[in-house]
């Protein structure tokens, strides 16, 4: 997975397309994102030592890593890497312009 947590993305599928949030985790076993405030879903709980009083949660849940881009200065943009000063780095590649270095 070329993305990382902390990243800002854009949701490229499914029925929240178009808007974008920073990727709070990653899973690599199941290839899914958990991105802030996107796909909510809720959850009933019971009560327990963590959670006194129980009932609805509201939680972020999983969006498969194909279905969202990064994000580099507001446009989506292909992350490839490349060999800088003899490591390896990634860089955003915008449509119609040259790949830049991000980290």
């Amino acid at each position: 997975m070329r993305i990382k947590k902390g990243d800002m993305v854009q949701i490229i599928a499914g029925k929240d397309k178009g808007k974008s949030g920073k990727i709070i985790a990653i899973n690599h076993k199941k290839g899914v994102v958990y991105v802030e405030g996107l796909n909510m879903i809720t959850k009933h709980t019971k009560p327990s030592m963590a959670n006194q009083q129980g009932g609805i949660i509201h939680t972020e849940g999983p969006i498969d890593a194909s279905n969202v881009m990064y994000l580099y200065n507001g446009k989506p943009a292909r992350i490839q890497y490349q060999i800088v000063d003899g490591k390896k780095v990634r860089a955003a590649k915008v449509k119609d312009q040259a790949a830049v270095v991000i980290d």
